[in-house]
């Protein structure tokens, strides 16, 4: 039902029907949505620049957190309310609220009792009812942003906890009564109001105010022009383009389905009207989107949880990530070229692209706060939400040199972007903290780590069957979950079983990380590629199966690394020199073997044949390498010196 449902539906004076009353009352609430979630953007603002202890007023992180999810609990269920509810949900949404609310005031306002509840190590009746009157609401305002496969995730694991001592096997423990599991998950460090959360509160809302303000000064467009200029007179330029724009444009939106539909409007389109199928075009842009996860500097907000969780500060996560994000670009960057040989697809016309003059005069200031954000960062070290939000007003004085006023950010336009910021926000902070609810019960039964024990016996100590073990479930358990949700729940459950088997802990993250990520766009929940499929017009399952082609290195550059913790600057120079250049290498060679196409099409015993050495290139160890140079080099010289070779790709060239 509409916002009528909230009308009196009888006669207002001078002839006004109740259904233009009704209208009014919708805008005058979407007026009041509008105007708290300015506030809740200027609130987390002013806590970034640390603006509330200038003034005497300290925040444990714990009450700031509160506060925070206070925010998005009103944001989820009381803005916007009544929209397609009937009169039971909307009285529904407002009991939640007003339940979730009395229960973080006690966190906010009371908060020596909570410490007491600390000290004590449990909750008294009273306690219980206020864990409760969060914990429903919240896994209520989870359902309502993410669905229901997340919700039914938590419970299950909570069950597992509640549970536990009627469990067989690895699962069987002592169990947990409700009110400890409760107590977990309302004081406990590692529970809604742990890591996650705070992370969410305290950094990623400022890093998606940073990418919307970018976003709406047209800088989003001016990348996409600058990576036309560079790749544009190239084979399969525009697409080469859209991988390059995406992936940068994804480190800082947040969501690689976001980004996909941001971009994808642009680049989609731009790659089918040169020659690239509709699926194919949708599965780059899909697979392109979501490797802004995990490219510097932002890796879309990972990169601060990920800090958190294990110790390291941020800009060692940046720099460990750097190359194992290059190889995988790399692999998609060159399949696209391999495809587009294959396809004979030429270039772009001079004239219909971006003028080098032109564009560099149109845009150059954007690159200022990127520059001022770095060197907050990694050279002045200073906190990360701090870097951010100092970085806020450089974006606003340098839209003012935008030719296009419709990119001034404005007062107006500013706002606009606030509010922008804080509905894509609150999803995160609901999911966070629920989330927290999962990692609480975890921490308190120990499941997390027999988990792991299990899958290291299921493996007999093999390291390579233990990858492939974590990894496949890495890739199921992040299927239909964002990229902050997906790696909270791996880095629970999957990436102590690899740190106990002698992997590193970065190492174990980021494997995580990038197998989970890639149920973006592997079948059948590939969120990613629904979004570009509804802009291409394409099968779903075709462009999924394509995507998957693509995104191959999402698969194998964990394995790489892991094998090669050199590739992670694990090592000496050399060492990293040399792992480097021969995974680089070894990229290019198995996208050609992906795309079946090297200096021209290749038979299948050409392409199995490269696909092999390719993976050898990548393999740690100088032997494996000499034998894929060997390898690839026989392949090209046949290509290349052998006329019947040569007639047979002509023929294969002449029938794709």
């Amino acid at each position: 039902m509409s916002e009528r449902a909230l009308s009196i539906e009888t006669e207002v004076p001078n002839g006004t029907s109740a259904d233009d009353a009704g209208v009014r009352r919708s805008t005058v609430l979407q007026s009041i949505g509008y105007v708290v979630c300015l506030l809740i953007a200027l609130y987390h603002l002013a806590a970034s620049i640390q603006l509330f202890a200038r003034f005497g007023f300290f925040l444990t992180s714990q009450v700031q957190a509160a506060i925070s999810l206070s925010c998005a609990m009103i944001a989820v269920l009381l803005i916007n309310v009544g929209r397609k509810q009937g009169p039971l949900g909307i009285a529904l949404s407002v009991v939640l609220a007003v339940a979730a609310l009395i229960s973080l005031g006690r966190v906010i306002f009371d908060y020596n009792t909570i410490l007491m509840y600390s000290m004590f190590g449990s909750l008294d009746p009273i306690g219980v009812v206020m864990a409760l009157c969060l914990v429903i609401p919240l896994l209520e305002a989870l359902r309502r942003k993410t669905g229901i496969v997340l919700p039914i995730i938590i419970l299950a694991l909570v069950g597992i906890v509640l549970f536990q001592n009627f469990l067989p096997g690895v699962l069987y423990g002592r169990g947990y009564p409700l009110d400890r599991l409760l107590f977990s998950s309302y004081v406990g460090n590692h529970g809604i109001f742990g890591l996650p959360l705070k992370v969410a509160a305290e950094i990623i809302i400022v890093f998606m105010i940073f990418g919307v303000l970018i976003s709406s000064s047209g800088a989003g467009k001016w990348f996409l022009d600058i990576a036309l200029l560079i790749s544009g007179r190239q084979v399969g330029g525009p697409a080469k383009a859209a991988v390059v724009a995406s992936a940068l444009f994804g480190s800082v939106s947040g969501s690689p389905s976001a980004n996909a539909a941001s971009t994808g409007i642009l680049t989609i389109p731009l790659m089918m009207r040169v020659g690239y199928k509709a699926k194919f075009a949708a599965a780059v842009e899909a697979v392109a989107s979501t490797s802004g996860q995990i490219l510097p500097p932002v890796m879309g907000a990972i990169a601060f949880v990920m800090a958190e969780w294990t110790g390291n500060t941020y800009a060692e996560i940046v720099k460990i990530a750097a190359i194992p994000a290059i190889l995988y670009i790399l692999i998609v960057f060159a399949s696209v070229h391999f495809q587009a040989r294959r396809q004979n697809i030429v270039p772009l016309d001079a004239s219909t692209l971006p003028k080098l003059k032109e564009t560099l005069t149109a845009g150059w200031f954007y690159v200022i706060p990127l520059v001022v954000l770095c060197v907050c960062l990694f050279t002045m070290h200073m906190p990360a939400q701090m870097a951010a939000s100092i970085s806020l007003p450089v974006i606003v004085a340098v839209s003012f040199l935008s030719r296009n006023p419709s990119q001034w950010l404005t007062p107006r336009r500013i706002a606009d972007g606030l509010v922008e910021a804080v509905h894509s926000w609150k999803g995160i902070a609901i999911i966070t903290a629920a989330v927290g609810i999962m990692v609480g019960a975890m921490e308190l039964s120990g499941v997390g780590i027999k988990v792991s024990e299990f899958i290291i016996d299921l493996s007999g100590g093999n390291l390579v069957a233990l990858l492939l073990m974590v990894g496949f479930a890495a890739l199921i358990l992040g299927m239909g979950l964002d990229a902050i949700p997906a790696y909270i729940t791996l880095a629970t459950l999957l990436a102590p079983a690899l740190t106990q088997a002698g992997v590193s802990t970065l190492g174990a993250h980021f494997f995580v990380v990038y197998w989970g990520l890639a149920s973006f766009f592997t079948p059948p929940l590939c969120i990613a590629v629904f979004v570009t499929c509804g802009i291409a017009r394409s099968n779903v399952w075709e462009t999924g199966w394509e995507a998957l082609r693509l995104g191959l290195g999402a698969f194998l550059v964990p394995f790489a690394f892991v094998l090669e913790p050199a590739l992670l600057l694990d090592g000496t120079i050399p060492e990293i020199v040399v792992a480097t250049a021969t995974a680089l290498v070894g990229a290019v060679v198995l996208s050609a073997a992906l795309r079946g196409f090297a200096l021209a099409p290749l038979t299948w015993v050409g392409r199995i044949a490269l696909g092999a050495a390719g993976l050898m290139f990548i393999a740690p160890g100088i032997v494996l390498p000499v034998i894929g140079l060997a390898t690839t080099a026989v392949v090209l010289s046949l290509q290349r010196f052998w006329p019947d070779m040569r007639l047979i790709s002509q023929e294969l060239q002449a029938a794709s």
